[in-house]
């Protein structure tokens, strides 16, 4: 199973610029684009949060007109910029598989076990999952508990160094933890928020943050520092689970020099030497 992870694409109404500085309608159909290109094609894509930049129908609109023609099924999850309600009336089919209170759910349909959880709170840029949420999620993977499972959320449950967006993240992740704990199934977490990738583990399991498709929140470790953003190269993660594990790859979107060969038709390496 190749499985895309997108995430804070922050879609607003046409003519409004992120910042006044980000087309993020733009940088989202070019996202769109790379992943109706790649090949092989994910088998499905999650979106870990902040679809839209202020909760509005008329951006989650956008957003599914921007995403309507991927050939793969999409599976989103609100982030601080979305909310429960606002996600949920604007993808019926999602909230229909919303359990513990919020959108939380779980994808069964591939090899790969996809659980995807709810962790925003109204009106807060942190996030919080809950007591009725976390005995959702120990309860879903106990009842599967031979099938390789990947959690996803949008807020870190782990800090970056990055202050502006450490103090914004998981508040109940050492909860989260110990569920995650008791449960040797599933492969990784992986998350959004940061608008970059960021490695680690948590749980004794690898966790990731993907990167934006538009912005990219300033690595800066200083933790006096401005909150600031780069127009870095965006780019999405690809998952691929094969042989029962999970290898997660940074797919850079855009038009990149290359594919240059390593070696020529009979097989000798291309080094630029120019041969008598």
């Amino acid at each position: 199973m190749l499985l895309a992870q997108l995430t804070d694409t922050h879609i607003r109404a046409p003519g409004s610029l992120a910042y006044g500085v980000v087309d993020t309608a733009a940088f989202l159909e070019r996202a769109v684009a790379h992943l109706a290109a790649r090949a092989p094609r994910p088998d499905a894509l999650i979106v870990t949060g902040d679809l839209t930049d202020f909760d509005r129908p008329e951006e989650y609109a956008r957003f599914k007109a921007l995403t309507a023609g991927l050939p793969m099924p999409i599976f989103p999850i609100p982030g601080n910029h979305d909310s429960t309600q606002g996600l949920a009336v604007a993808f019926p089919h999602i909230a229909a598989r919303g359990q513990g209170g919020k959108l939380n759910y779980v994808v069964d349909d591939f090899a790969l076990r996809l659980v995807m959880l709810d962790s925003s709170v109204p009106d807060a840029p942190y996030g919080l999952l809950g007591g009725e949420t976390l005995a959702w999620l120990d309860a879903a993977l106990a009842v599967a508990p031979d099938r390789p499972s990947l959690v996803a959320l949008h807020h870190p449950p782990f800090l970056t160094g990055i202050r502006h967006m450490d103090v914004q993240n998981l508040q109940d992740a050492s909860a989260l933890e110990a569920v995650l704990g008791r449960h040797h199934h599933v492969l990784a977490l992986v998350c959004g928020h940061v608008h970059r990738t960021v490695l680690t583990s948590f749980a004794g399991r690898p966790a990731s943050i993907c990167p934006s498709p538009a912005h990219a929140v300033s690595l800066d470790l200083d933790p006096e520092a401005h909150p600031t953003f780069h127009l870095e190269p965006p780019g999405v993660h690809l998952h691929r689970f094969a042989g029962g594990g999970l290898v997660t790859h940074l797919d850079f979107i855009g038009a990149y020099d290359g594919p240059h060969r390593f070696f020529d038709a009979d097989n000798q390496m291309l080094d630029g030497t120019v041969r008598d």
